[in-house]
């Protein structure tokens, strides 16, 4: 059995998938792209299941779906992508798929750092990289710095992140760097955030069916729209972000007024 070709998406009565290709282009037949997308890459493991594979040999395949979605998503104007690696409770998974998990993420920079420079992607991370081998931080922050001055788009890798934890990591700062109770507030709060340079994510997309959003961007995803695919990470396409676009471009956000139309 192989995963489903296509992301399910729940759009409201009457409305359809809009046109998702112009002039031999891809795009969203609206003016309103995200600028910020945020994808939780889930499914790599029942992918490879489903082939007789190792969980290992899901998340390899899924990691060579990266580059191919960084410039979909770059080629239809998306400013930042934000993608969900590794999260602190992967950690409790079995050693040898986390230790598998680490090599990957290791041979995946040695692979793809040049490829992403030359495109002009500007890497950054979000997480607890203390916590990472040292020769794995060395090559993520000698990625970020090589990456450092490209403005096409921005991407952003999640591993070992948890929202939970970043909140709390955002707390303790504010607190040793003494700053008064009245003085905090939410803007404050955003600054001290992993994700201080990035806007909030406009979409958060998540594949492999499951509809829940485990512990990913729960304060900057206020606001954000979700598309939940029953794609597996490694098998989601172009097909499968344009459908997502679209869905997003068909909806209202109102960020919690009311539309012109007073509906």
């Amino acid at each position: 059995m192989s995963s489903p070709s296509a992301s399910t998406i729940t759009l409201p009565p009457g409305q359809s998938v809009l046109p998702i290709r112009a002039n031999g282009v891809h795009v969203v037949d609206s003016p309103e792209l995200p600028q910020h997308v945020a994808v939780i890459m889930d499914g790599n493991g029942r992918w490879a299941a489903q082939r007789g594979l190792r969980p290992t040999d899901g998340h390899r395949a899924g990691t060579e779906n990266i580059r191919a979605a960084i410039e979909a998503f770059a080629e239809r104007g998306v400013r930042c992508l934000t993608l969900f690696a590794f999260s602190t409770e992967n950690w409790k998974r079995p050693r040898p798929e986390v230790r598998g998990l680490m090599r990957i993420l290791s041979s995946t920079i040695d692979r793809e750092i040049r490829p992403l420079h030359e495109a002009g992607i500007k890497l950054q991370y979000i997480g607890r990289i203390d916590a990472l081998d040292i020769r794995l931080r060395r090559k993520i922050n000698e990625a970020i710095e090589l990456t450092r001055h490209n403005e096409r788009m921005t991407v952003c890798v999640a591993f070992n992140y948890g929202s939970r934890t970043e909140l709390v990591d955002a707390v303790r700062r504010i607190v040793a760097d003494g700053v008064h109770p009245d003085a905090i507030t939410e803007r404050m709060l955003s600054d001290y955030l992993y994700t201080r340079e990035l806007p909030d994510p406009d979409l958060i997309i998540r594949t492999g069916g499951d509809q829940r959003i485990s512990n990913f961007l729960l304060w900057q995803a206020a606001y954000a729209e979700y598309v939940f695919s029953e794609t597996y990470w490694p098998d989601f396409s172009e097909r499968d972000i344009d459908h997502a676009l679209a869905a997003y471009a068909q909806r209202t956000r109102n960020f919690g007024g009311r539309p012109a139309n007073g509906e």
